[in-house]
């Protein structure tokens, strides 16, 4: 964690320099990096403050180019860093959180509130300072994407317009606790998607549009409907992780799991009656008649 500047200013004896603006700058980008560290004896001298300076200022501009490279990545819409700084909420949205996550740790907890409200006004993306967040997060259009106090994000995920990780209400002795889900590395949201509940989305899982999921998911599953159900697992060995489907979609076709159940259905009535047509012809009794639609005229032998 890194240490207020009033603080570091009552533990350092007398001699030591002051903290430079750098070790600051570190708060908006990333996971909170620790900027200092005291020293078992002697003053810090002139050349210790400047190379850590220069790791901090390293460190906050490795990690920028890090967020923007994962959006120029996964949007081809993306033309250039700049456009990427200027131009997409997701990016700001993500600076926003970084600072009003690091007042909330600290516990101030009214200025977390007031720093993530300015986000959301600016950029349409609601995210709790509570939220934790990893690397290389990617917010695609953004607008409407709401992330509540006990949501977990892993690193080099994608969560597109729309998308919720909301939480179920606290029951009696549960304030306090875990209420939204958690999102493993690599997970891709579609729009509208909303993950309900504080469970685990595994690695690698893909959330299609607009599902609701209510349950844990396992790594590389893709889960489609309402509520969610599981279609497809990707096959690691064929598929390169660096392989990006947008909106949670593989370029393949997916089983619809409704259809694929009425077709089960299907396949069952007509087996039943080509069983119950070889009974009749085996027994000599009249061929069976079979009613369709509303059963007034329309009848058909199955024999």
């Amino acid at each position: 964690m890194i240490e207020l500047k009033s603080q570091l200013d009552a533990r350092r004896p007398a001699g030591h320099g002051t903290v430079g603006a750098s070790q600051f700058l570190i708060i908006f980008v990333g996971q909170l990096y620790v900027c200092s560290r005291r020293r078992r004896c002697g003053a810090v001298t002139q050349r210790g403050i400047k190379g850590q300076h220069n790791i901090v200022t390293a460190m906050l501009f490795k990690n920028l180019r890090d967020e923007i490279d994962a959006t120029l990545a996964r949007d081809p819409a993306a033309r250039s860093r700049l456009e990427v700084v200027l131009c997409y909420p997701g990016f700001h949205a993500l600076l926003f959180h970084r600072l009003a996550h690091w007042l909330w740790e600290h516990r101030w907890r009214l200025a977390g509130r007031f720093v993530s409200h300015l986000g959301r006004m600016l950029t349409g993306i609601e995210i709790h300072p509570g939220a934790r967040i990893g690397r290389r997060l990617f917010i695609d259009h953004g607008m409407g994407v709401v992330i509540g106090e006990t949501a977990e994000i892993g690193d080099d995920c994608t969560l597109y317009h729309d998308v919720t990780l909301g939480g179920r209400a606290p029951r009696r002795g549960e304030l306090g606790q875990k209420r939204h889900p958690t999102l493993g590395s690599g997970v891709i949201v579609g729009s509208g998607a909303q993950i309900l509940g504080p469970f685990h989305v595994g690695d690698g899982a893909r959330i299609a549009p607009q599902a609701v999921v209510l349950s844990e998911v396992p790594d590389g599953v893709t889960m489609v409907g309402l509520p969610a159900r599981p279609v497809a697992k990707r096959n690691a060995e064929k598929q390169s992780e660096t392989v990006f489907q947008a909106y949670g979609i593989p370029g393949e076709n997916i089983p619809d799991p409704i259809a694929r159940a009425l077709n089960g259905l299907l396949d069952e009535v007509a087996s039943l009656g080509a069983r119950l047509t070889e009974l009749e012809k085996s027994t000599g009794g009249p061929p069976l008649e079979v009613q369709r639609g509303n059963g007034a005229d329309d009848k058909e032998s199955v024999a």
